[in-house]
């Protein structure tokens, strides 16, 4: 059973690529919270249905002009938003050499400009009722960035980085902005990765926790950062990683490697 640790019930929140996941786990706890949760997806409507059968619900692609923006327009025609849950992500793995201009547009478009729009749209909303919550899913990839994922890694440092610019302009108006950065979690995406042994041990054998995460692990520190409790937190990231961050898991490396 999820602690009370704040008072959400009447809020309202949108939770973007709530349909799987993390973006579905959080959704689904911010309701039992009280919370009237307004689901944005991808092409999952029947994965919607399983979120929160009776949300509100959108659909819109982000690596598209102007998608964002037709997004909130539609959200606000029902109400003001409190609280923003900034889920939705493409990451596109590769070459570091192959990687094309048209990748990093949508990269950009999906992971950050998509995320300055909402902002520029609910956040002045918020300052004038004087209360307002921004929580971004962020990546470990931002502090422990690959070749492979370079461009989804920088993507998720520059939004830690608007996060913290936007979160000190309105944190006098009762609005906070912070981050959570999830690790490795196993979600119905990559369960057939998880799925091999090999794949498991390796992702596992380098947390010092000892096991991948799982979507309820996100949950906790986003219903706090939320909730009254963790008011004075604004421009903060919360690693939920299993200590990856710290360094790989003690005998993950040869001896001479770490």
């Amino acid at each position: 059973m999820m602690p009370e640790i704040g008072l959400l019930q009447g809020r309202r929140a949108l939770v973007t690529g709530a349909d799987q996941g993390i973006g579905r786990a959080i959704a689904r706890a911010l309701h039992a919270q009280g919370v009237e949760v307004v689901i944005h997806h991808l092409g999952g409507a029947d994965h919607v249905r399983n979120t929160l059968p009776d949300a509100e619900t959108h659909e819109a692609d982000f690596t598209l002009p102007g998608s964002a923006e037709a997004l909130a327009e539609r959200v606000l025609e029902n109400g003001h938003i409190d609280i923003l849950i900034a889920n939705a992500a493409i990451e596109r793995r590769g070459d570091w050499r192959n990687v094309t201009p048209g990748t990093v547009a949508d990269h950009v478009a999906a992971n950050f400009t998509s995320l300055m729009t909402l902002c520029q749209r609910f956040l002045p909303r918020m300052t004038e009722r004087g209360w307002g919550r921004v929580v971004a899913v962020g990546s470990v990839m931002a502090a422990r960035p690959r070749a492979e994922t370079i461009v989804y890694a920088s993507l998720k440092s520059a939004q830690l980085t608007a996060l913290r610019a936007l979160a000190r302009e309105v944190a006098g108006a009762g609005v906070t902005l912070n981050s959570i950065a999830p690790g490795a979690i196993e979600t119905e995406r990559n369960a057939a990765k998880y799925a091999d042994s090999d794949f498991m041990a390796a992702v596992t054998a380098k947390i010092p926790a000892g096991r991948p995460g799982r979507p309820e692990d996100c949950v906790p520190p986003v219903l706090m950062l939320c909730s009254e409790a963790a008011s004075y937190i604004t421009g903060a990231e919360i690693p939920v990683d299993g200590g990856w961050t710290l360094g790989d898991a003690p005998g993950a490396l040869p001896e001479g490697r770490r």
